[in-house]
């Protein structure tokens, strides 16, 4: 029986925050479909955006964020589910991600879309010519922890949060990625009737709440 996006998030146990951010980039991403200058499959794009962190509790440090971050529930909450995920699923979040995206019953391509979305495949993707890898990338590049964020806004602030992380990319190896993430927001809005600065806060709220009824 299929099940509308939130309905699916609370049967995962998915973090209020997380729920946000991939409500926030599957916004992004329906106003990038809407306003391309040819058809994509913008239900598929959805669908994945909507599905891309499913496994990233994995990942949580719950002393990044102040406690109201994390919703009505308190950390000790979040830590139990944590570990549950880990005992079922593994320790790895891309893994985790594409086990529970299978579990929901997605095909093969859209478990490939998800797994592709990873800042370590930026110039894979910035290279490529699949244009709706592209769209996926960018839109998770454009939603930050409480909103609409530019592209260099969003890498600021990734930089600031994960710079002590034991898997933070060399300076070198970054400043390359970075740049390839660029590449791909003058790719996208090439072939775009809008610019970069007319996705925001406001522009996204109204499809934010259509989309949590979204089925899948």
């Amino acid at each position: 029986m299929k099940e509308n996006i939130i309905e699916i998030y609370e049967k995962y146990k998915i973090m209020p925050n997380l729920q946000e951010h991939m409500l926030r980039v599957a916004a992004v991403a329906s106003i990038i479909c809407d306003n391309l200058d040819e058809p994509v499959e913008k239900e598929q794009i959805i669908t994945v955006c909507l599905l891309h962190d499913m496994g990233n509790i994995i990942k949580a440090e719950f002393g990044v964020f102040p406690p109201d971050f994390w919703g009505e529930k308190d950390l000790t909450y979040w830590q139990e589910v944590k570990n549950e995920y880990i005992k079922k699923y593994g320790n790895n979040e891309h893994e985790v991600t594409a086990q529970i995206i299978k579990e929901i019953g997605m095909n093969a391509h859209i478990v490939q879309l998800a797994d592709r979305n990873r800042f370590s495949f930026t110039c894979d993707i910035a290279e490529g010519n699949d244009l709706i890898a592209k769209i996926i990338k960018y839109s998770d590049f454009r939603a930050g922890p409480y909103g609409i964020l530019s592209y260099e806004e969003r890498m600021n602030e990734a930089n600031n949060r994960y710079k002590k992380h034991i898997n933070f990319f060399e300076k070198e190896k970054r400043q390359k990625l970075v740049e390839c993430g660029r590449k791909i927001e003058k790719q996208i809005f090439a072939r775009c009737k809008i610019k970069p600065e007319d996705i925001n806060d406001e522009s996204v709220k109204s499809i934010i709440l259509e989309l949590k009824n979204f089925v899948i």
